[in-house]
């Protein structure tokens, strides 16, 4: 039976977000603020309400640890709090000047993300409070958020209905419609149900799956009869790669020559993926701002590269800021960078025949 514990009522308008940390409740507001309260009592902390916005609070998170509260508005901005004294840690810009709807925190509070009305999503380091990467969507406003358990990869909703699957260096992994009306929320289960809704994560990690992760790969795979047999020696992720049809008849002991083969057949398509990650595209090439292989590289005044139509577009319809650090161009001169087109080139010529 489901009990009201408690009501409150300080805020002067509309609450659109509550988050919880082992300790402390937050709310915060169309109003302006954001409200922290001891769970223990449902009290009101002393340096509470948390007053910096200029417009509303549309998001605010915990860190895992509960000791930072950050939290964004339509003014643009995401703000970092001391739970502790509710004292101002950082307030973070985002670089298009768009109003921020969401934010979260990576699980080892190392990056915070927030995601903008005008699609744009930042990567912030949380200890040094510099923006780290920033990436784009095609449509719709940045609504709704998450992190994987791992924090090696994240996801974003947006209000055209688009899931955004990226990874820790802001590459997009995978784009897709997945709602008619628009996402507002979304979440990572705390373990993978199986090996095909998290296909994209556990094909990055073969090598490093435990014995688990074979076993639920192998129900995936219509191949569950194996399961015990696997469990039996100690089959990992690496020891599912170097098997041959030797060793899964002298060794494992499988009797079936249609078995051994379709067992072959799926430790191919592994191998096959495991190899196609090992040539994917440096990060140094990939434009910070499209998130694409370059093809004219130049560099900005900040000391970073960038595809120079993007860059030019950057100029002359955002701030003059960084987009790598947020911090304002001392120049917008773009000097060709030819060594880093070479060096694309050569890699092209190898991994594009």
């Amino acid at each position: 039976m489901v009990k009201l514990i408690h009501t409150l009522a300080d805020h002067g308008d509309d609450v659109n977000c509550c988050a919880f940390s082992f300790s402390l409740l937050a709310t915060c507001s169309l109003d302006k603020t954001i409200r922290l309260y001891s769970l223990s009592d449902f009290t009101e902390l002393p340096h509470s309400p948390l007053k910096f916005h200029t417009y509303a609070v549309h998001c605010c998170c915990f860190s895992p640890s509960g000791h930072i509260l950050a939290s964004c508005s339509t003014d643009g901005t995401t703000v970092l709090w001391n739970t502790e004294n509710g004292q101002t840690l950082a307030v973070m810009e985002q670089p298009s000047g768009s109003p921020v709807r969401v934010c979260q925190f990576s699980p080892d509070s190392t990056c915070l993300a927030s995601g903008a009305a005008d699609g744009t999503v930042v990567l912030w380091n949380v200890q040094s409070y510099k923006l780290y990467r920033c990436g784009s969507v095609k449509d719709g406003s940045l609504v709704a958020c998450a992190f994987s358990p791992n924090g090696s990869f994240f996801v974003t909703g947006s209000s055209c209905g688009d899931l955004t699957v990226w990874d820790d260096k802001m590459r997009c992994l995978h784009s897709e419609k997945a709602h008619d009306l628009g996402i507002t929320c979304c979440n990572f289960s705390s373990q993978p149900v199986s090996a095909r809704s998290t296909e994209d994560h556990l094909k990055q990690f073969t090598e490093d799956w435990s014995e688990k992760d074979v076993s639920t790969w192998l129900c995936a795979q219509g191949l569950k009869d194996l399961v015990g047999i696997f469990k039996m020696n100690n089959i990992d992720g690496k020891e599912l790669l170097n098997l041959t049809k030797e060793s899964l008849a002298d060794d494992l002991k499988i009797e079936s020559l249609g078995l051994r083969s379709k067992v072959l057949r799926k430790i191919e398509e592994l191998r096959t993926r495991v190899k196609s990650l090992s040539s994917e595209i440096p990060d140094e090439f990939i434009c910070p701002i499209t998130r694409e292989l370059m093809k004219d590289p130049v560099i900005a005044s900040d000391g970073y590269s960038y595809e120079k139509e993007a860059m030019e577009n950057w100029i002359s319809t955002k701030k003059r800021t960084s987009p790598m650090t947020n911090l304002v161009l001392s120049s917008v001169v773009l000097t060709p960078n030819r060594t880093l087109k070479m060096a694309i080139n050569r890699w092209l010529e190898t991994h594009q025949k």
